[in-house]
């Protein structure tokens, strides 16, 4: 999928800049660049013509090929957008180590080497360190500054050049960037495996690449079938992926089945605990419906913020599927409108103002704290701090008879409801027949899920005036099951007046329209630790607790909150057995139908705590 949304970036910006205008305009070179090991990366370099003045290099690092390859081979389009190619800059594109043209090992999301000793230790951030160095004394008409931006795993690789930065590195911005692949990006979301996006990716990324090549040679795998629930429900437990399928030719996937908990092949793999002693700029940049890294941005913004006081440090958030700020209008996500066109904004008005003036001293540069898109009213917002400080905490309780409320229940009459989760019949996560994760279900109409007797739901009156959650959301639920492990999705949704007469492009009446805002799944037997799993007592009232992403949307008057829970979301989550085992190699014996309460008593008051402005 990050494969797929890169390539269609530059396919974009064809015509915008086009491979005659590169050609006019730059020289292309290429280097093998030598690491403090001896390891060769492959590195392409886009020099301007004019030498008038000098340039800053504006640097991308990627598992993705720097293709086209050649020393008379062009790319259509260069930097973040069109205008930095206008603009000028020196524009170096790397082949990660063990990538494509590049020497070595490739290691997915290679652990941060804190404490190094020798020339072997190497990551990613000794990587970039070594490349800048060699490329200040190799490239003659530099102006000693460089930048480096990248979008999900080369935004990754961006955010680790902020680990022992070089001191000419000015400039950073991280885009949709990995920040922790068990609790919240890709891959996991808090322990619940992410089973059509990990499937696919692995499937066409994981295989390995035996020598250096400028083609992929390895099949690419790809389901058979349009529709994913039936395969994958067809599949049976996530142990049958690699017998059936993979048979041993994708490592990465092995290496996950064989980490269910969040042990030290996860621990070291998140960033999160380095990122001190920040000096570049640094713009995180995310986007509110990023099916793939909605959590990775917030999660390495709030760090920088947290370990580096006084950096610059910035947060850009939009209302944008994975990437679509790099390439789209940004003017909507599948049924949903939000009435400007938001990507072509944020490249005039805040990237390339970001890049020009820390590299270029170009610009006035009054980029707020917090620059975030407000879904809802649909119009950008200007905080100095995020979450906004004026925000407050407000809970909302469940109550009987499927009522939300911000007053906590009072009558225990009726102190739970129910309903029986059945992994051979999970919840679908979008109502149409689709063969993978598609990015349109973060804002999926959800009226489908509202229906079946496996789903609780609950709302609001309707709103008599606005209300403004801009932060995170803890989710505060007191459940039992009749098994020893149970999955708990939570759903936050924006219900629409019915009296709406407006339709959406694909055709559907928006009256009623039940608009996910945020989902979030969390896996029941790590609600005290990630490390160290428990399973339920059957029967008993247990609390759990977690936070899911931040959002920052609107529920206008007029409309209702609605709040569902379930305990499947298929085939995005892989199926929990409902009995404590090890899930990755769980049998088909092991899944069990289970009886699921949630309670919304006054001893007992599940809700959902919102970060509301006043």
């Amino acid at each position: 999928m990050r494969i797929l949304v890169l390539l269609f970036s530059a396919a974009l910006l064809v015509s915008a800049q086009g491979v005659e205008y590169i050609k006019a305009h730059y020289t292309k070179f290429e280097y093998e660049v030598p690491m403090r090991d001896g390891k060769k990366l492959f590195t392409a370099v886009y020099e301007p013509k004019d030498t008038s003045t000098k340039y800053p290099i504006m640097m991308l690092r990627t598992p993705y090929s720097v293709a086209p390859y050649g020393a008379d081979q062009y790319k259509s389009s260069l930097g973040p957008s069109e205008k930095f190619a206008r603009e000028g800059f020196i524009f170096v594109y790397q082949d990660v180590r063990g990538c494509w043209m590049s020497e070595g090992d490739f290691v997915d999301v290679r652990p941060y080497i804190a404490a190094k000793r020798g020339p072997q230790d190497v990551d990613e951030a000794s990587d970039t360190y070594d490349s800048i160095e060699w490329l200040l004394h190799k490239i003659a008409n530099h102006n000693g500054r460089v930048g480096i931006w990248g979008i999900s795993y080369p935004g990754f690789y961006a955010a680790m050049s902020l680990l022992d930065s070089h001191p000419a590195l000015k400039a950073v911005s991280p885009q949709a960037p990995i920040a922790d692949w068990f609790v919240g990006d890709d891959f996991h979301h808090n322990g619940v495996l992410w089973l059509a996006h990990t499937f696919r990716f692995y499937g066409a990324f994981g295989r390995p690449r035996p020598v250096p090549t400028t083609h992929r040679t390895d099949p690419k795998f790809e389901i058979a079938i349009g529709d994913g629930y039936k395969f994958f429900l067809d599949m049976g437990p996530v142990a049958n992926a690699d017998a059936k399928y993979f048979k041993g030719g994708v490592p990465f996937w092995n290496q996950v089945m064989q980490h269910p908990n969040y042990d030290e092949f996860w621990k070291a793999r998140t960033i999160l605990p380095y990122l001190k002693k920040v000096t570049p700029a640094v713009m995180t940049v995310g986007g509110w419906l990023d099916a793939e890294d909605v959590y990775g941005p917030l999660a390495i913004y709030r760090a920088v913020e947290k370990n580096n006081p006084g950096a610059y440090n910035v947060l850009v958030e939009g209302p944008w599927p994975h990437g679509g700020w790099s390439h789209d209008d940004g003017e909507r996500l599948g049924n949903v409108s939000f009435n400007s066109k938001t990507g072509p904004y944020y490249r005039e008005h805040i990237e390339f103002p970001f890049f020009n003036f820390y590299l270029k001293n170009k610009g006035d540069l009054k980029l707020p704290e917090a620059y975030v898109f407000e879904t809802g009213t649909n119009q950008w917002r200007q905080y100095d701090a995020w979450p906004p400080r004026q925000a407050v905490a407000r809970p909302l309780y469940l109550e009987a008879s499927g009522k939300l409320a911000f007053e906590p229940p009072r009558n225990s009459s009726i102190p739970y409801d129910e309903y029986v989760s059945d992994p051979a019949k999970p919840v679908p996560y979008v109502p149409t027949v689709e063969q993978g994760m598609v990015y349109e279900y973060m804002d999926e109409d959800q009226r489908f899920a509202s229906r079946r007797a496996d789903v609780l739901v609950y709302q609001t009156d309707v709103l008599t005036s606005d209300l403004t959650v801009a932060g995170p959301l803890t989710a505060t639920f007191y459940v039992s099951t009749s098994g020893t492990d149970s999955d708990w999705v939570v759903k936050l949704i924006d219900v629409y007046p019915q009296d709406r007469t407006d339709v959406s492009p694909s055709g559907v009446k928006m009256g009623g329209y039940e608009q996910l805002v945020r989902g979030e799944p969390m896996r029941g037997r790590f609600r005290s630790s990630f490390e160290k799993p428990e399973p339920f007592e059957p029967g008993r009232v247990t609390k759990v607790e977690f936070t899911m992403p931040d959002i920052n949307h609107s529920f206008r008057k007029g409309h209702r909150v609605m709040v569902q829970i379930q305990s499947s979301w298929f085939p995005l989550g892989d199926r929990n057995p409902q009995k404590f085992v090890d899930i990755n190699t769980a049998k088909d014996a092991d899944f069990q139908k289970a009886t699921q309460r949630v309670y919304h008593s006054p001893r007992s008051a599940s809700r959902l705590m919102l970060t509301v402005l006043p």
